[in-house]
């Protein structure tokens, strides 16, 4: 659930906007910006709250952008500017040897193995596994708001962006750290032991 808590200001974006991209903007930017607040209140180090410092980056900027100019023709590209944006972020976030989920994950992980490679190698993983879904999700929602397309489409869209990398973070740590334990003994999958 750590992992959804840090999208809670994306889900509001999405809900919020449709009474307008701009009060959508905004209460997407209080609400990180209060979420950022009570996990310093928490104790929780604000050098890692990687996620938390680029929502709070869009946010401010879309914000500005929203008021300044109502009537963008950028309005109507919410949710794919917002899943370009994490996309983007999450792909970064690998590119700079900081994958966003590791952040996350030592939330819940103990200290002792932040630092082996298979902790880093899980995250990598799952860190790529959202940001091929936010990538899909904003060229779908791109092709969606282009082509005129219902909210019934885009919506389903949206949701998937969200709740698949999230069921794969659910049970892909687990698979990882069993075959690994399997390779350490050295028994082969499919190999029973006599």
């Amino acid at each position: 659930m750590g992992y959804l808590r840090s999208f809670i200001p994306w889900l509001v974006f999405a809900g919020v906007g449709a009474l307008g991209w701009q009060w959508g903007a905004l209460a997407a930017l209080l609400v990180s910006a209060g979420l950022l607040v009570a996990d310093r209140a928490a104790g929780l180090s604000l050098e890692s709250r990687l996620l938390e410092y680029g929502t709070i980056l869009f946010f401010v900027a879309m914000t500005i952008l929203a008021f300044a100019r109502p009537d963008s023709g950028l309005r109507f590209y919410g949710g794919s500017l917002s899943m370009g944006w994490l996309a983007l972020f999450s792909w970064l976030s690998i590119a700079v040897r900081r994958p966003f989920t590791m952040v996350i994950a030592r939330r819940v992980a103990p200290p002792e193995v932040w630092h082996t490679p298979l902790f880093r190698r899980i995250n990598v993983v799952l860190t790529a596994a959202w940001a091929l879904s936010f990538t899909l999700g904003a060229a779908a929602q791109a092709v969606i708001t282009a082509n005129d397309l219902s909210l019934f489409i885009s919506i389903p869209v949206q949701i998937a962006g969200f709740v698949l990398p999230a069921r794969f973070t659910a049970f892909y740590p687990d698979r990882a750290r069993a075959r690994f334990l399997r390779e350490q003994s050295g028994v082969r999958p499919g190999l029973q032991e006599a």
